[in-house]
């Protein structure tokens, strides 16, 4: 379903030119009904084993940072979980008001209680510190409002701090103050979580700060197991999660039930699932319980991990939960930076380069494994405008693109059951 361009929507949209960005809008919509429940359509949560989860942890006693558009506190699912937070602009507005509902949706798919036919978190008894980053162009640069947030973020008690967005514009050593402040937040032991974005079927650029080392990029997989085709590849993948199909309150209107993509959504399943593995484990550290999750992620039968597809595997938080799986080992030790340090591209390369310079997976990636139930199938009609944030544009560029999300490529094999 190509995107449509909603006048309204439009006029919010342009409030973000922050960051002296654009912002691209990847996907489709498909509503529901509206007195359905959304979380009767979230079939993740059932392929998750949710229920069982819920019964070791829900996520209580962990702050996740939601680094995005603002957060609506006043929606059911969210009363009474979401911190005060800041705008970490120059020109700081309320950060409980979201003139997108991108993140409000990102918080309530981390920590939404479902009240009142709302969206079910995966980590309902998680609390939300938002932080937003919708400023002016003319006084706040990208670089510096991004190290701002994560560095609020990390001062306010932030374990865990979910980037749903980030820019395919500049190169890594444009981001000298965004990676100042990811380096201090591993100092203080939090994990960066953050989108690696939805162009992977189109110019597949790097984002950031998902490419920055100490940043776990995050992709999206679908129902199948396989690599959603908008998913961006390269060296920047961490991990992936389920990120397709997602049910999620509509922007136009939030009463009503939107079917969304992208890996802005898949950033968000995979911060709440540390976020439940944390609070069952609180002593662990961030480098600890990152990894677990990369020891327990779901893995093609065949082929090199990490990959350009899908990192080192799709995240099973249940393996660590339910089945004891994992060792935590060294607490001192970064997982990610202790292997990636041959592996990250240089500033200086091209987007292929940093994809591995191959449109195509390698052969043994194309290996099926163990695919996942698929519980609840929603619409074909398409997804929601996932918000993809780019920062260094100069104006606001909304993307209509029609986007069909029942059309995936198998890159990087398929997982088996999340």
């Amino acid at each position: 379903m190509p995107f449509k361009k909603y006048g309204a929507r439009r006029r919010a949209l342009s409030a973000l030119a922050m960051l002296g960005t654009a912002l691209l809008a990847v996907g489709g919509t498909a509503p529901a009904a509206a007195a359905q429940d959304i979380s009767s359509q979230q079939w993740y949560l059932k392929d998750m084993q949710a229920d069982d989860m819920w019964a070791v942890s829900k996520g209580e006693g962990v702050t996740v940072a939601v680094i995005d558009t603002g957060v609506d506190a006043s929606l059911p699912e969210l009363r009474g979980n979401v911190l005060a937070g800041k705008d970490a602009s120059n020109t700081p507005t309320d950060p409980h008001q979201d003139a997108t509902g991108h993140g409000t949706n990102m918080a309530a798919l981390i920590a939404g209680s479902g009240a009142g036919g709302g969206i079910q978190g995966l980590a309902p008894q998680a609390k939300i510190l938002p932080v937003k980053v919708v400023g002016d162009p003319k006084t706040d640069a990208p670089d510096p409002l991004m190290g701002r947030a994560i560095r609020y973020a990390v001062d306010h008690g932030s374990r865990i701090l979910n980037v749903s967005f980030g820019t395919i514009t500049g190169q890594r050593e444009n981001f000298v103050k965004s990676q100042s402040a990811v380096n201090y937040a591993l100092k203080k032991g939090a994990l960066v979580f953050a989108a690696v974005g939805n162009n992977g079927d189109k110019n597949n650029l790097p984002g950031y700060p998902a490419s920055l080392p100490g940043v776990v990029g995050v992709g999206a997989i679908n129902q199948e197991g396989e690599v959603a085709k908008f998913s961006t590849h390269g060296d920047s993948v961490g991990l992936v999660a389920l990120g397709d199909r997602i049910a999620e309150r509509c922007e136009k209107n939030l009463d009503q039930t939107c079917v969304s993509g992208g890996t802005s959504q898949a950033t968000a399943i995979t911060s709440a699932s540390a976020a439940l593995i944390w609070s069952k484990h609180p002593k662990w550290t961030g480098n600890q319980v990152l990894r677990v999750m990369m020891q327990t992620a779901a893995k093609p039968k065949t082929g090199d991990v990490p990959s350009s597809y899908i990192g080192y595997g799709s995240v099973r938080p249940r393996k660590v939960l339910l089945d004891g799986e994992g060792d935590p080992g060294p607490a001192n030790t970064n997982p990610l930076l202790a292997r990636e340090g041959a592996t990250k591209p240089k500033p200086s390369e091209s987007a292929s380069k940093a994809a591995g310079g191959a449109s195509q997976p390698p052969a043994s990636d194309e290996q099926a494994a163990e695919k996942p139930a698929a519980e609840a199938k929603a619409s074909d009609d398409g997804g929601n405008t996932t918000l993809w944030v780019a920062l260094g544009a100069g104006v606001v560029v909304v993307a209509g693109a029609a986007v069909a999300f029942t059309v995936v490529r198998r890159r990087g094999g398929t997982m088996a059951r999340p």
